[in-house]
C-alpha cells in the first residue's frame, strides 16, 4: 500500500494523492500562474470591484503592449482561471471562482484546512 512499507513503519496517507490526469491539469494551471505578469493580471482581475475588468484598464499597469497583455490573458483563460466577453472593441475579463476554489483546495494541507483564523 502506498505510504506504508512492508514493515508497517510508515503511516497511511491522510488523503489520496493526485492521479496522473489531475496532476497534468493542475500543472497547466500552475504553469499559467508561474509568470509574474499573469499572476499580477489574475490578482488585478480578482481584486476588481464589480468582478470584471476591461483589457484597456489592465494594460497601463504594465510596460507591455496591449497585444502582449491579451496574450497573457489568453493563457489564463486557457488554464481555466478567467473567462471573457467581447463588448464592441474591448474584451472584459473576470475570474472563475470555482477554478480558484479548486486550486485553493489543492494547496491546503489537512492541518490548514481545519485551522481557524
Amino acid at each position: 500500500m502506498l505510504g506504508q512499507d512492508a514493515d508497517g513503519c510508515c503511516g497511511r496517507l491522510a488523503a489520496a494523492p493526485l492521479d496522473e490526469d489531475r496532476a497534468a491539469d493542475l500543472a497547466k494551471v500552475f504553469k499559467a500562474l508561474g509568470d509574474p505578469v499573469r499572476l499580477r493580471l489574475l490578482s488585478m482581475i480578482a481584486s476588481r470591484d464589480g468582478g470584471e475588468v476591461c483589457v484597456c484598464e489592465l494594460t497601463p499597469a504594465f510596460e507591455l503592449s496591449q497585444p502582449t497583455i491579451s496574450h497573457h490573458l489568453k493563457l489564463l483563460r486557457q488554464a481555466g482561471l478567467v473567462d471573457c466577453e467581447r463588448r464592441g472593441t474591448w474584451v472584459y475579463y473576470w475570474v472563475l471562482p470555482a477554478a480558484l476554489e479548486r486550486l485553493a483546495a489543492v494547496l491546503k494541507s489537512p492541518q490548514a484546512a481545519g485551522a481557524t483564523a
